[in-house]
């Protein structure tokens, strides 16, 4: 049942590169077949409740700009409108999956008895529009930010009673993903870090971060919830410095709780670029590990420096992350989900939907490049040759060896190694061929 919100705007079509028409997909289309998988099985796009519908279009210097029917968003009535014009969106894009954090989907009470009580009743009813529309869950996760209770961490906050609170909030947030078939559980720690050493026992903090995310990691188990559970690494905002600053910093914290084996990692481009890196980098080190789980599709301001979290069209880099993606096997139970929001002056609902057709035609477009790259083999090919050094019995005895038994080899064969060319220029000369 339509909502009146989108007008007349029909469910999006694929219609090829040379349609011009902005409400249709020009590349992605979910049923094409791609290294022995369809597109929609291998991207599993998911749409951020957050941006989409809870976000009124501030930033840091203006207050709202986005007037919503369901606007204030102070009560049960307009949460289950919100939910109802949600659903008709994903009808509309016919999107896959959806991700929420628990203050997306109910109106904050002040008190967690209330707050548990708004949110089993707004997931019974988005449990509904689930099965009248077909969209599932990605993953839900709590918002433990942005609550003035929150101002001083969550589990890793001084006061104990704002760590049970956590505690419990996460309990009854990971309680409603396992209730909606939710594939995936992530923890975001948007304020788990510190503004200045002068008032933190860091040691502290750690220790009492990593015995929450077991407890996490125990409930899982004990519900029988057999979806992924999720760490997102961010380097700052809103915090000076971030325990999970990126992709490495957060395996070496698994590592140290003994959770490597438990906790997968949800990447975003954007927090990649805020740590100084590139997104497949982020992935690339993820997959080493074993421990790629999910991915957050967004793209920052080059210019700004701050987390714009805008949809992605930059396809070159797209088209490396799932590069990377593919190698590792792809993203299993995780999908790609758009942690990105229209423009604060993109007031119009035809805003919201246009969007998402152009991030899900960039990944589509990412997509069949990265597969056509792996296809071809030639950077494969490159790798091969520029380790191929390290085939030969002699280099692979030498890392069994010692330092003093290759120092003797170094003087009795007179070992005097000339550079190589790393040939980069051909490389993404290479790259460039597909995208």
């Amino acid at each position: 049942m339509s909502t009146g919100f989108f007008g007349d705007i029909a469910q999006i079509k694929y219609e090829g590169a040379d349609s011009t028409n902005p409400m249709a997909f020009q590349h992605y289309n979910a049923d094409e077949v791609i290294m022995g998988k369809t597109m929609a099985e291998h991207l599993r796009f998911a749409v951020a409740y957050w941006h989409s519908f809870a976000w009124e279009g501030g930033d840091p210097f203006g207050g709202q700009t986005f007037v919503r029917p369901w606007h204030p968003q102070d009560d049960m009535g307009r949460a289950k409108m919100k939910a109802d014009v949600a659903f008709e969106m994903f009808d509309i894009l016919n999107a896959p999956y959806f991700c929420w954090h628990d203050a997306d989907i109910r109106p904050e009470q002040g008190n967690f008895a209330d707050n548990l009580n708004t949110l089993n009743e707004i997931t019974d009813y988005i449990g509904e529009k689930m099965d009248a529309v077909g969209t599932k869950l990605l993953w839900g996760t709590a918002n433990m930010f942005s609550h003035r209770r929150w101002m001083g961490g969550a589990s890793t906050n001084p006061d104990p009673d704002v760590f049970a609170f956590a505690a419990a909030t996460v309990k009854s947030c990971m309680d409603a993903t396992h209730k909606l078939g939710g594939e995936n559980y992530v923890l975001w720690g948007g304020r788990e870090g510190y503004e200045t050493l002068l008032n933190t026992d860091m040691g502290s903090e750690l220790d009492h971060m990593g015995r929450f995310l077991n407890m996490v990691v125990d409930y899982k188990h004990k519900i029988g919830f057999k979806g992924a559970i999720l760490v997102e690494p961010k380097p700052q905002e809103p915090s000076k410095h971030q325990y999970d600053y990126d992709a490495a910093t957060c395996i070496g914290f698994l590592r140290k709780y003994g959770l490597e084996n438990e906790v997968k990692l949800n990447l975003e481009q954007g927090h990649a670029i805020l740590a100084g890196h590139s997104f497949e980098h982020e992935i690339a080190v993820a997959a080493s590990e074993g421990m790629l789980g999910s991915i957050d599709m967004n793209r920052n301001d080059y210019q700004s420096g701050w987390d714009t979290d805008q949809f992605p069209n930059n396809v070159p880099e797209v088209a490396l992350a799932y590069y990377h993606i593919l190698k590792a096997g792809g993203l299993n139970s995780g999908g790609t989900n758009f942690d990105a929001k229209v423009r604060r002056q993109s007031i119009d609902a035809e805003d919201l939907i246009a969007s998402h057709i152009g991030g899900m035609d960039v990944c589509a477009r990412g997509l069949k490049a990265a597969a056509a790259m792996l296809e071809d083999g030639g950077l494969e090919e490159a790798l091969k040759a520029r380790y191929a050094g390290w085939e030969s019995a002699e280099a692979k005895g030498m890392l069994e060896s010692d330092l003093a038994s290759i120092t003797d080899r170094v003087l009795n064969e007179g070992i005097n190694p000339e550079p190589k060319s790393g040939r980069q220029e051909i490389l993404e000369n290479y790259v460039n061929r597909f995208v």
